[in-house]
């Protein structure tokens, strides 16, 4: 299996694609250290009823001292750690005028600076070799009535390369998928005419399932991609071609 020996902290893994990379990494072999704001024992007993291959750390990812705290949980628990998915995000939509300082603050907080705070925190007990994966989106392009979660997520492209850069001497390789219109708890949570649009705006036609992002992700976390850093995978249907 491809992760045997390995950890794992997946960010945001109480659902949507956090929860399917975790299930997949623990599948491969992989220790899967779940982090979210929500409780995680539901995904903890699904993924290993015995409990022998995950860990759980409620933490929010948007208070650095509470980032930094988990990780020295996980590396307490687990010893090591090889990989990071740092997935955590939050949407408040909304068109530019509509947009309260509170709904800018939190989401450049938590998409881009707890991004920025686990990576901070996980680079110095990272093993060499290690791979770091960031969710960004195919909104970071831009996107109506998402100023606030197009900034965020284009911030991470700016995050990923600069630390790969940082990572490559000791072979720690830092990349970012930025998926497309996807079947998370999120999307659904936006009116139907609304998704159908969406939709609508994707050339094979459908929503991704949260398991073909988390498979692409494991793919750059894996030796498979150990030539591959300070890249943006498209994970978006064919959204982006052309823009």
């Amino acid at each position: 299996m491809r992760f045997s020996g390995r950890t794992a902290l997946v960010t945001g893994a109480a659902s949507g694609i956090g929860r399917e990379a975790a299930r997949a990494l623990a599948a491969e072999g992989a220790s899967v250290a779940l982090n979210d704001i929500q409780p995680l024992s539901a995904i903890a007993r699904e993924i290993d009823p015995a409990g022998a291959s995950t860990s759980e750390h409620v933490a929010d990812v948007s208070d650095p001292g509470a980032v930094s705290g988990m990780l020295d949980e996980v590396l307490e628990r687990w010893g090591r750690l090889d990989i990071v998915l740092a997935n955590a995000g939050i949407n408040r939509d909304g068109f530019v005028h509509q947009l309260s300082d509170d709904d800018w603050d939190a989401v450049l907080r938590v998409n881009l600076g707890g991004s920025f705070y686990v990576c901070r925190a996980a680079f110095p007990r990272i093993s060499d070799g290690g791979s770091i994966v960031m969710t960004s989106s195919v909104s970071a392009l831009g996107n109506l009535g998402q100023a606030n979660y197009a900034a965020s997520k284009a911030g991470l492209w700016g995050l990923a390369r600069s630390l790969a850069l940082e990572g490559a001497p000791r072979a720690l390789r830092v990349n970012a998928v930025a998926p497309g219109f996807t079947d998370t708890p999120m999307v659904a949570s936006i009116p139907r005419k609304v998704r159908d649009k969406l939709i609508s705006r994707v050339p094979l036609g459908r929503l991704a399932d949260a398991s073909e992002i988390a498979r692409v992700m494991l793919f750059l976390a894996s030796d498979e991609a150990s030539y591959i850093t300070g890249q943006i995978l498209f994970v978006d249907g064919g959204v982006s071609v052309g823009l």
